[in-house]
């Protein structure tokens, strides 16, 4: 944002240096980006200065040219040589000395002493367009006789000269979005100081209805999207250029006038922070003005002339037959001022914020207004700003104010009412302030004081402050101005000993993190935000348990995720597309869940998990020589899970182990804590992938760090010598039916020999029609091992005959010879 230190300066009695001002906006927080001299007139009419034609003969060597002397109080006159069809002996002009640079836009050129068909050039003789003084491009400017000699065109023309500051202004501070605001937080930080430091609001005691000649029938049919509406008509305008001094003022700060009427609109913007919009008289049908939002996919052209599709969400202005405004945001392309109007209708409103803002995103449109609409404006504002307008208009366009104002304001926006103890200020601030001057920062900043009492003040804070909701704020705008470089640092640390969980999140994050990268895997960083519609007909996260937002930016931005899947689905597709097709991910990021039957506004309804997600896709190993491809299967993401497992303290026997139960996999395993899932992986389901255009298959593993981390804080590290006796291992053959799984064999095992059983391993699986359609065989190894001595052949056999006898009862296997 462009604040100008001439605008600045007639709402702020200070002469302060440009580069102290802009510290003191810094400090307030409304950060300066940058700082730049500027002139009404590019250049500043440098170099240039008021001359006589003293003579004036054709040139010999070209019919067009004439060689002039000229006069411009020098000693000695100029020779000048020109090319403009009005020159002649007698007149006084501008004219460009040598080392002039003169401007056509962005673009420069410096004037020197050159030959022009073999006579000399000293200067240039200047027309209004060459020297930024208007676009009349018919031959030089000729000035009045009785203009000194001599003078410099800056001063002749006075050339404003200024400072304009470039504001870095957050979502937030929209109450600083025009240059009283600005003036209005330098003011209270300078009246600390200074007690005769003053804010003056532009006066509109002057206003005054001429007549009612021109009546406008409003009516606000969504009071809910509409506030306050204010609006007053003005009769007999005459349109035309604005004066220099509101063109001055506008294209200070970067923008193009357009004509008078509609640079007071803009003036006033910028200047109170209240957009306004100027209607035609002529072009209001019925001669009524209508607040209401229109049916759905009605077309609407806008002043960018782009035809739009209007949702039945969006407020608009309308007269008796059709819309002439989207409200807030953009007017119309027929309804707006133009050099023939003669009447119109000013408005000036507030705006529901978020009713703006989804218009604004909805159209993709932003404009000034919707900036500050979106934001928050001052509803207590709309008439003053009315006013101010209306008398402008007047001064510089003619005309009669032919209406009283209309001010449709059912309900009342009440200030804000906050209590503030002296107690929390000292304790957030780490400075005790003397009361005068928390009053006096309070005063400044127009936050009124309704009641005051040994502990604190009960205080009235106004609209416009949409940020200023709770005590704390408070305690943060009187920082802000009281200045947070007049802290002192304290000379003592005070200290408590903070407990610090075991493990430490951080620190296993970090060691997980190593492991994978170690393994050739990529760390990726997802949005939080994702599209709602992913969760439809998912099992696994019903839609009714997501959080979905209020104002959503887009439709792919409308939810919080469930899962890390979708998110690291997408970063898989955009490497694929781009021929990257072996991928190895992983992410650490939040999930978060509504409780199905929960209260939006219960707090206590949202819950928020730490996830771990690891992808995997593509070929293990690019096919070479001597090897071909591999593509990457279920058991390569298995080996990182129990991996994970394995640096955590963990492994897959501490839980229980059940197939997958949901529609995100095509196969796939859930490990069970309790009753609690504390992680799943396997094969993407093929359905999942085409839905994102992923055309190779993907092994995915989710796992639910929050429940990890705690049963790895509950696991004891033990240390044991190594046996002294040798371990024994025997190998069991098992014909099975293929619903059974390795974990029920593994199972039924430790169940059937708990003291000497150590390990179950399985090392070879087989599937053919030899054994059986519905039927697959088990090789296994059993290892056995005695602490206390040497195992004898009769122990182990009868070992395993108690095993064998175990499956054959329990799983109906069969043993194989």
């Amino acid at each position: 944002m462009n604040i100008s230190y001439n605008w600045l300066k007639k709402y702020i009695n200070i002469d302060l240096a440009p580069e102290k001002i802009a510290e003191i906006l810094t400090n307030l927080g409304l950060e300066v980006g940058s700082i730049e001299s500027t002139q009404s007139i590019k250049g500043g009419l440098e170099g240039l200065v008021i001359g006589e034609v003293l003579s004036c003969e054709r040139h010999p060597n070209a019919d067009k040219l004439s060689v002039t002397k000229v006069n411009i109080g020098a000693e000695t006159p100029l020779e000048v040589v020109c090319g403009a069809s009005n020159v002649r002996a007698g007149l006084k002009v501008v004219v460009a000395t040598i080392g002039t640079v003169l401007y056509n836009g962005e673009e420069s050129f410096t004037i020197k002493k050159s030959k022009i068909r073999g006579e000399n050039s000293e200067g240039m003789l200047c027309g209004e367009d060459e020297v930024g003084l208007g676009n009349n491009h018919d031959g030089i400017m000729e000035l009045p006789a009785d203009v000194t000699v001599g003078t410099l065109a800056k001063d002749y023309f006075k050339v404003e000269n200024d400072t304009l500051f470039e504001v870095d202004l957050t979502p937030n501070r929209v109450d600083s979005a025009s240059h009283y605001g600005v003036a209005r937080d330098i003011a209270a930080f300078l009246k600390l100081k200074d007690a005769n430091v003053k804010l003056t609001l532009p006066s509109v005691t002057d206003f005054k209805v001429d007549n009612t000649n021109y009546q406008v029938a409003v009516s606000v049919e969504n009071t809910e999207l509409c506030p306050r509406y204010s609006g007053v008509t003005i009769s007999g305008i005459t349109v035309k250029d604005s004066p220099e001094w509101l063109q001055n003022s506008l294209k200070a700060i970067g923008l193009n006038p357009i004509n008078n009427v509609v640079d007071v609109t803009n003036y006033v913007l910028h200047e109170l922070g209240q957009p306004l919009h100027a209607f035609d008289g002529d072009k209001i049908e019925g001669n009524k003005v209508l607040v209401k939002t229109t049916t759905q996919d009605t077309l609407f052209t806008t002043l960018d002339s782009v035809e739009r599709k209007l949702s039945n969400e969006d407020l608009m202005i309308c007269n008796a037959n059709e819309a002439m405004c989207i409200a807030g945001v953009l007017g119309g392309l027929t309804s707006g001022v133009s050099n023939s109007t003669t009447k119109i209708f000013l408005e000036s409103a507030y705006f529901n914020p978020v009713s703006v803002r989804k218009t604004a995103k909805r159209h993709t449109l932003s404009t000034d207004a919707s900036f500050r609409f979106e934001r928050g404006t001052d509803p207590n504002m709309t008439v003053t700003a009315l006013k101010r307008a209306a008398l402008l208009i007047v001064e510089v366009a003619g005309g009669t104010i032919s209406s009283e104002v209309t001010d449709i304001y059912p309900n009342a926006i009440e200030n804000f009412k906050i209590d503030v103890t002296y107690h929390n200020i000292q304790r957030l601030i780490g400075k005790e302030l003397p009361k005068e001057t928390i009053k006096t920062i309070l005063q400044g900043l127009e936050i009124g004081i309704t009641a005051e009492t040994e502990a604190g003040l009960s205080l009235s804070v106004p609209p416009y402050r949409v940020d200023v909701l709770r005590e704390a704020d408070i305690i943060e705008e009187l920082l802000r101005v009281y200045g947070y470089n007049n802290i002192e640092m304290p000379e003592t640390v005070n200290s408590t000993i903070v407990y610090s969980q075991k493990p430490d999140d951080h620190k296993t994050k970090n060691k997980i993190a190593d492991q994978l990268t170690a393994n050739g895997y990529i760390e990726i960083m997802c949005n939080s935000l994702s599209k709602a519609s992913y969760y439809k007909n998912l099992s696994a996260y019903p839609t009714d348990q997501t959080v979905t937002l209020a104002n959503p930016l887009s439709n792919d931005l409308s939810s919080m995720r469930q899962t890390l899947l979708f998110g690291g689905l997408e970063a898989l597709q955009h490497n694929i597309n781009r021929r990257n097709s072996n991928l190895k991910f992983f992410e650490f990021g939040n999930c978060y869940y509504q409780k199905a039957d929960g209260v939006k506004t219960d707090i206590k309804t949202y819950s928020e998990e730490q996830h771990l997600a690891i992808f995997l896709s593509g070929n293990k190993t690019a096919s070479n020589w001597h090897s071909q491809d591999q593509p990457t299967t279920f058991y390569d993401i298995k080996t990182q899970v129990e991996n994970c497992l394995l640096r955590l303290g963990l492994s897959v026997d501490d839980f229980k182990v059940t197939p997958i139960d949901n529609n995100l996999f095509s196969e796939g395993i859930t490990l069970l804590s309790g009753e609690k899932i504390a992680l799943e992986y396997g094969i993407v389901a093929p359905k999942l992938l085409k839905s994102v255009d992923i055309n190779q298959s993907v092994a995915y593993a989710e796992l639910r760090w929050d429940v990890l981390l705690k049963k790895s804080a509950k696991k004891e590290v033990r240390f044991t010598d190594i046996s002294k006796y040798p371990e024994v291992r025997r190998d069991l053959a098992l014909l099975i039916n293929k619903d059974i799984t390795f974990a029920q064999v593994k199972e039924l095992a430790f169940k059937t020999e708990k003291k000497l059983l150590k390990d179950i391993t399985l090392f070879d699986v087989f599937e053919g029609e030899k054994i059986g359609a519905d039927k697959k065989s088990y090789a296994i190894s059993f290892t056995l091992l005695d602490e206390t001595k040497t195992l004898d052949d009769k122990q182990i056999d009868k070992i395993m005959q108690k095993l064998m006898s175990n499956y054959e009862r329990e799983l109906n296997a069969q043993i194989r010879k």
